[in-house]
């Protein structure tokens, strides 16, 4: 048996045909025109263009062939790969390359064979278009041009599809970004002029001076609480705009995962109650993670802070902490639940959902994105599971081991060692 050919350039070949987005199982109508061209170009019974990936050869377009797949070993295609050159057999059983070929010896009886090399712009050479008869013969020099032309003419329409559908994909990107940036603008006015209009409204009575003493300090806590609402707005788009830009400030060491579920808990107790929730930790002993730990509460905050704001009254608010080879932390909430459409966006950048929007939630949608990024910042993962109306989980895992000891893929990330 003859061995086949293997380009020097194979791998780089093969990734540029992944990448062009050429290969199915059916010839496509462009390519069989193609096919249809060639075979009438060079009075031939078959025709064919193939691309060949690593494993075989698939035939896009063709002309007195009935399959549409067949192995490298299949036609002479793979040799025409190699030369980067037309090829022509004559007589396929006078070439001992040829003799035993499945096609030669069976259907469709192949005695005569010639290809010319289907070459992009990178210069590799990806497939052939080729024409055969069932008897010997020659191709004229003008035919052995007419398949060159189609063959170049293969390349540049492969390479059209790739670019024109990179460019429709950037079109609708740009539009979906000038969609999410009109998005953020409204959000934004939205959730800093609220706070500022009460702010302007409260100083305003009180420097009119009519207010007792003790309705003036309820309204400066107002005051207060509003100022809060922006400096925290602000400070949550200036981490974002860190960590998008990957200039956020990181600096890992040991840390309790259930000493800081409980921190970040204690912290939003207050606002869980207002809202008559039930807010609760349930953790183990000590689970030793490599973090940032003020980084990592701040996550943990943000998702906790999502749950309350989604769960009616009277639901709850769980915060998760389970130790194993990688510690997570898991918040679970008896809210609205997350939609399908939403569960696949909901850690992009200011992204809303739709129930946020009709019930009129507050939030700019930066929230699960700062904890994704965060996360994603010490080397873990955030997988979220949700059902309209049946609540929803939102797993952190982090890298970590049970004992205390620390993974290689924290120290590594953190750029450290354990002492």
């Amino acid at each position: 048996m003859v061995s086949i050919p293997i380009p020097s350039d194979e791998a780089e070949r093969v990734a540029e045909l992944a990448t062009l987005r050429s290969l199915t199982a059916m010839p496509e109508p462009d390519f069989t025109s193609i096919a249809r061209l060639a075979a009438t170009l060079c009075q031939a019974p078959l025709a064919l263009v193939t691309l060949i990936d690593s494993e075989g050869q698939d035939y896009k377009g063709r002309v007195g062939i009935t399959v549409t797949r067949g192995g490298r070993e299949a036609t002479a295609c793979s040799y025409v790969i190699c030369s980067r050159d037309v090829l022509e057999i004559p007589d396929a059983l006078s070439d001992e390359r040829f003799i035993e070929n499945p096609w030669v010896t069976g259907e469709p009886y192949v005695r005569f064979y010639c290809g010319a090399p289907i070459v992009t712009s990178h210069d590799h050479a990806l497939g052939a278009v080729c024409v055969m008869d069932h008897m010997p013969r020659h191709l004229t020099e003008d035919q052995h041009q007419a398949l060159t032309t189609l063959a170049t003419a293969v390349a540049g329409l492969m390479e059209a599809r790739y670019y024109t559908q990179r460019a429709d994909e950037i079109v609708t990107r740009l539009r979906e970004t000038e969609e999410l940036k009109n998005q953020f603008l409204s959000t934004v006015n939205h959730e800093l002029r609220t706070p500022l209009t009460s702010i302007s409204s409260y100083l305003q009575l009180i420097r009119d001076g009519e207010l007792d003493e003790v309705t003036e300090q309820k309204f400066l806590r107002v005051i207060e609480r509003n100022s809060q609402r922006i400096l925290a707005l602000i400070d949550d788009l200036l981490l974002m705009a860190s960590l998008n830009a990957r200039t956020a400030a990181h600096r890992p060491g040991e840390v309790d995962l259930s000493e800081l579920a409980r921190r970040a808990v204690e912290k939003v107790m207050p606002v869980a109650r207002e809202c008559h929730l039930l807010v609760d930790v349930r953790a183990p002993g000590p689970v030793m993670v490599w973090a940032d730990a003020a980084r990592l509460e701040h996550a943990l905050a943000q998702v906790l802070d999502n749950a309350i704001k989604f769960t009616p009254p009277g639901g709850s608010v769980i915060a998760v902490v389970e130790d194993g080879p990688v510690p997570t932390i898991e918040v679970r909430d008896t809210g609205i639940g997350i939609t399908p459409a939403d569960l696949e966006h909901v850690l992009e950048d200011f992204y809303r959902g739709g129930e946020a929007e009709e019930r009129a939630i507050s939030g700019t949608g930066v929230g699960l994105s700062i904890t994704n990024k965060i996360v994603q910042l010490h080397s873990g993962r955030v997988h979220i599971d949700s059902r309209p109306g049946r609540g929803t989980r939102v797993r952190i895992s982090l890298p970590g081991r049970a004992d205390g000891t620390l993974s290689e893929a924290a120290r590594g990330n953190g750029r450290a060692v354990r002492r």
